[in-house]
């Protein structure tokens, strides 16, 4: 079978866009990435914009955005002057002219009160194509106790959830990052649920039952069992990937049947101190 211009096309952008992840706090000229993708400048300035959507100069600018965004959210001791600087700006007013015009807010207000669903909708990329060579383990489970906050609502607002069980984790230290598992669980498909109806759990291990909070954070469990097991490398937006994988491409010829509990995710590290190409979260599908 002979391989499509579609095919040959992912290949070469994801490899760029692989790059362009892994080297954002540099300088990434188009030269160099023309180069990489194997294409003239003038051809390459054309065909990203056609297969991203936005042209190669504003798809890095929205990267290295979005990695401050993180850092603005979830880091509050972080100086903005020091992201601004991390994500290629010389001071802080250029920064936050690009971030406001790019977002909608300042640095400052985003930091106060982030609005993720303008945000979520800028960093939607629908030309861009991703590939999912996935290896699946069946491993055990160990029982795990968890401290969890319940959100329930608009997928696009579970970052405000998730600062919401941060500031806990911090206030209270009965779930340590250092040493404790961040999990979640999944409920809802958000692709096929109505917002107004998706469920899913923001969770950190414990090893004692945690007591009322004002937060609402309650006590929940994972129980032990066997789960097959998928490692996703890279942005969260695109974690849903693994899981289709498992329940759509390996798991009608497993031989094997699904236990009673949702699915959920073991993230390995965090996107408020990890680049996004470095992200590393297991998927479990639990089995019988």
């Amino acid at each position: 079978m002979k391989t499509t211009r579609e095919q040959i096309y992912a290949e070469r952008f994801n490899k760029v866009f692989d790059y362009i992840d892994k080297h954002l706090e540099e300088e990434l000229s188009v030269d160099l990435l023309s180069q990489f993708a194997n294409f003239s400048k003038f051809h390459f300035h054309r065909q990203f914009s056609e297969y991203c959507g936005i042209s190669v100069i504003r798809y890095i600018q929205l990267m290295r955005l979005k990695r401050a965004s993180y850092r603005l959210a979830f880091n509050p001791l972080e100086r903005i002057i020091d992201i601004a600087l991390d994500a290629g700006f010389e001071n802080p007013e250029s920064f936050s002219r690009a971030f406001k015009n790019t977002i909608g807010q300042t640095p400052s207000d985003f930091r106060k009160k982030p609005a993720w669903e303008p945000w979520i909708e800028r960093y939607q990329f629908p030309n861009k194509k991703w590939n999912a060579n996935m290896e699946v383990k069946i491993v055990n489970f160990e029982y795990t106790k968890v401290a969890a906050l319940e959100h329930r609502g608009n997928p696009n607002l579970v970052n405000n959830s998730v600062k919401k069980f941060i500031e806990w984790r911090k206030e209270w230290g009965l779930s340590p990052v250092t040493s404790s598992k961040t999990m979640g669980i999944v409920y809802d498909n958000p692709e096929t649920t109505a917002p107004d109806q998706f469920r899913f759990d923001i969770c950190g291990s414990v090893t004692e039952w945690v007591p009322e909070n004002q937060q609402g954070i309650i006590n929940k469990q994972i129980p032990a069992g066997r789960c097959a097991v998928v490692c996703h490398v890279g942005s969260y937006d695109k974690i849903g990937e693994a899981a289709y994988y498992l329940y759509r491409d390996w798991l009608p010829g497993s031989g094997e049947e699904l236990r009673d509990f949702p699915l959920f995710f073991n993230y390995l590290n965090l996107a408020s101190d990890t680049p996004e190409h470095e992200l590393m979260t297991d998927v479990y599908l639990p089995l019988k």
